[in-house]
């Protein structure tokens, strides 16, 4: 697999006007355009005898063109569409704009505008935008006609204002405005998303339907498509909760809570005691963790569509609020681009800004089929914060160009940006194997802002790499580039000394089965909005780029893990092996300066500690020489490729596999299980020995024990401590003549292993 590599694009050619104007555009490569602005036109002709009327407009330059929509009846009809040619499609020095009447049976021909495009003037992103102008029309034999349009026309670059809008000459022959609109870059925004805390108290007077029975209470919630209940509570008509129950909220807020005191008369049968909606747009926001005022409400028993009137009500007591002291997690939190708590008023001031150049991929694999060949549609997306953006699609290429730039501020330097790339499945059929129309994913990159230099910029080439049931596949190359400017150096630095997350994180902090169901519901949430947004940014798309899959069990992970622990604990066990090393002489010469050095640090015992930072600043100094000059990569050594496993990753939930291979993987399972139970067993083990040796479990091994307590805390307070720690030191570092066959610590470990543990009551 290939690795991160440093590249050399021409970033910001002609795009930079002086040394202290940084362009928006200076991390991309300069993309020229010729943009054409249809505006409206006026005292257009109606021509078709039938009195029909469909003016529109057609740009063609070369083999390239497009039409505006088509506005029917209207001889002024206005259009403000932009057109946009990329400078290698320009094959003709001829623009030709010609008014098109599309509801006329015989000649559709209006009128036309021709330009010379070596005298269409340039413009740089600095100016104003091109002025409109008036054009008159003229036939084919180049005389004036009935009818104007108002154009714009000029040379651009991608860092134009008009480009996001523009019809891109790569898109000729795609038709539909849908279509087009899925092909343009955009900027989402997620959804401000709050956590509802639901402190319910009690309820009073409940009117059960039965009163001869034991009623069994509890409190059903309901916000959208969240339910939560209370614990059910007993023989009482005054129940007590006192539970909390926290819900995801998305601004505006336009749900309403809906409270719901029920009996449980049967296991499939409860009873409706009483109900109330309360507008979640009322509920005071708290922003600390003072507690919020009681409130009572009325409860409404309500059968089928008619309310019961009653001399009076039930009650319910509860604590009600939204809460903006919480960041509310909607990515993985091993990932996370956003530390800020939900509640604006307490965000700090930004400590910088991130720039990302999204250049372009290489090598990228066919994703569909078209007319019986390989092909990709393919597109990006970036995430940080609640700040998405999406490339506009570059059809039919496996080495597509964006050129697009953008732009962040950044709160938290321990943040991650996520760019993934993906194949537009509304192009050349993009279903799946069930006729959906889903978007393909190609890789992702994620690049860790604490791990850029500042003011730096970043220009590599970044694997893209995929995850499929055959196994880890390369599916091409991204070249980025990335700047991580810092406003103030100093604010950034105290960030480190922080918590993580908002204080009320750890004030009043969160289960894990509540964290991981909030997540969940955020996550949902944001699908919803972005996916209805236009264009959308589809559901399998925000899932990819949010690890929404993360929690689920991996047999892959877990190997992975094992890896990651194993390395981890590799420089602990190579300094073991060099110390090892040491006691047995096997390099005199560094015995010796051993033992100089212990002799120094037994005689002045003060250098322990400065010796042992300076040693740590001596690695980091030399980690820091040996630094790589490129962010972080993806470790493809970690990553587990047995066929089944990554089989077993893909199965649905609940599986779709046969029983044979069901049966296959729960046995293998139950082997994973339990090698890690006998793990644990083993460090009970060791725990429940070290509690026998005081609580007189083998009260001769506690004897023993107790005696060289005593006998050791006699010979050290009469002997002293350099002369205790020369001695020890020296028995350790002896010469291997001297040494017995058994290990050093043979004695200590034969009488730890012998003393009891609980095993003895296990079944």
């Amino acid at each position: 697999m290939s690795a991160v590599a440093a590249i050399h694009p021409d970033l910001g050619r002609g795009m930079v006007t002086g040394a202290k104007h940084r362009r928006a555009y200076d991390l991309v490569e300069e993309m020229c355009y010729l943009y054409v602005r249809v505006m409206k036109a006026k005292d257009l002709p109606g021509k078709d005898v039938s009195g029909s009327f469909g003016p529109c407009v057609e740009v063609k330059l070369g083999n390239y063109k497009d039409t505006t929509r088509h506005l029917a009846k209207k001889s002024n009809p206005e259009w403000n569409q932009v057109f946009a040619f990329g400078s290698d499609r320009i094959q003709s020095s001829v623009l030709e704009i010609t008014a098109k009447d599309t509801n006329c049976t015989t000649d559709d021909f209006m009128g036309r505008v021709i330009f010379n495009t070596k005298e269409v003037p340039k413009r740089v992103p600095q100016d104003s935008p091109s002025a409109l102008q008036w054009y008159g029309l003229e036939d084919r034999k180049g005389e004036r006609v009935e009818g104007e349009l108002m154009l714009a026309v000029w040379m651009g670059t991608q860092a134009d204002e008009a480009f996001p809008e523009a019809w891109d000459s790569d898109w000729a022959g795609v038709s539909g405005n849908d279509v087009l609109s899925s092909l343009r870059s955009k900027v989402y925004h997620s959804p401000k998303i709050l956590y509802l805390r639901v402190n319910v108290i009690e309820a009073l007077d409940l009117q059960p339907s039965d009163n001869g029975r034991l009623p069994e209470l509890f409190v059903k919630a309901i916000l959208g498509n969240q339910v939560l209940k209370t614990r059910t509570v007993s023989r009482t008509m005054s129940p007590i909760w006192n539970e909390d129950l926290v819900f995801v909220a998305a601004e505006p807020l336009e749900e309403p809570l809906i409270l719901r005191v029920e009996d449980r008369l049967s296991p499939n049968k409860d009873e409706l005691l009483g109900r109330c909606v309360i507008p979640v747009q009322d509920v005071h926001m708290r922003l600390d963790h003072k507690p919020v005022d009681t409130r009572w409400y009325n409860l409404e028993k309500q059968e089928g569509e008619q309310k019961k009137e009653t001399k009076f009500s039930s009650r319910i007591c509860m604590r009600i609020c939204l809460e903006g002291g919480y960041h509310v997690l909607d990515d993985s939190t091993h990932y996370m681009s956003d530390l800020r708590p939900a509640a604006e008023q307490l965000w700090k001031p930004s400590i910088g800004v991130l720039e990302l150049g999204i250049l372009y991929a290489r090598g990228l694999m066919p994703m569909k089929a078209k007319d019986g060949r390989g092909t990709t549609d393919a597109y990006c997306v970036a995430k940080y914060g609640h700040k998405w953006v999406r490339t506009r699609t570059i059809i039919d290429s496996f080495t597509p160009r964006w050129n697009e730039q953008y732009t962040w501020e950044v709160y938290d330097p321990c943040t991650v940006v996520t760019i993934g790339v993906f194949d537009n499945c509304h192009l050349h059929g993009g279903d799946d194997k069930y006729g959906r129309a889903t978007d393909s994913r190609i890789g992702k990159v994620r690049i860790r802002i604490s791990t850029l230099e500042t003011g730096r910029v970043y220009k590599h080439e970044y694997p893209l790499m995929a995850l499929h049931p055959s196994g880890l596949t390369k599916m091409g190359e991204i070249h980025l580039a990335v700047r991580f400017t810092c406003s103030s150096l100093l604010n950034m630095m105290l960030m480190y000394s922080h918590p993580l997350l908002p204080k009320m994180h750890y004030l009043r902090p969160f289960t894990v089965s509540q964290f991981d169901y909030l997540r969940y519901h955020a996550a949902q949430v944001v699908f919803m909005r972005l996916s209805g947004a236009e264009p959308p940014l589809k559901k399998e798309v925000v899932e990819y780029m949010l690890e929404t899959g993360s929690h689920m069990w991996s047999m892959r992970r877990i190997n992975t893990n094992f890896s990651r622990l194993w390395g981890n604990l590799h420089e602990l066990f190579d300094f073991i092996k060099w110390f090892d090393q040491i006691c047995n002489w096997e390099k005199p010469v560094t015995t010796v300066f051993v033992h100089i050095f212990f002799i120094i640090l037994v005689m002045h015992p003060e250098l322990i500690l400065p010796a042992f930072l300076l040693y740590l600043f001596f690695i980091m100094l030399r980690y820091r020489i040996g630094r790589p000059g490129h962010p972080p990569e993806l470790d493809n050594h970690i990553l587990h490729e047995d066929p089944d496993v990554l089989d077993e990753e893909f199965d649905t939930f609940p599986t779709s596999r046969p029983s044979g291979i069901v049966r296959m993987r729960y046995d293998r399972l139950r082997n994973t299980a339990g090698e890690i139970q006998n793990m644990v067993g083993n460090w009970a083990i060791h725990g429940e020995r070290l509690q026998s040796l005081l609580n007189w479990r083998d009260p001769r091994a506690t004897s023993l024990f107790a005696i060289f307590c005593l006998s050791a805390a006699i010979i050290l307070h009469i002997t002293p401590f350099r002369v205790v720690a020369l001695l020890a030191g020296f028995y350790m570092l002896r010469h291997p003549m001297f040494h017995d066959k058994l290990p050093s610590f043979s004695v200590l470990l034969n009488f730890f292993g012998r003393l009891p543990s609980r095993t003895d009551f296990l079944l």
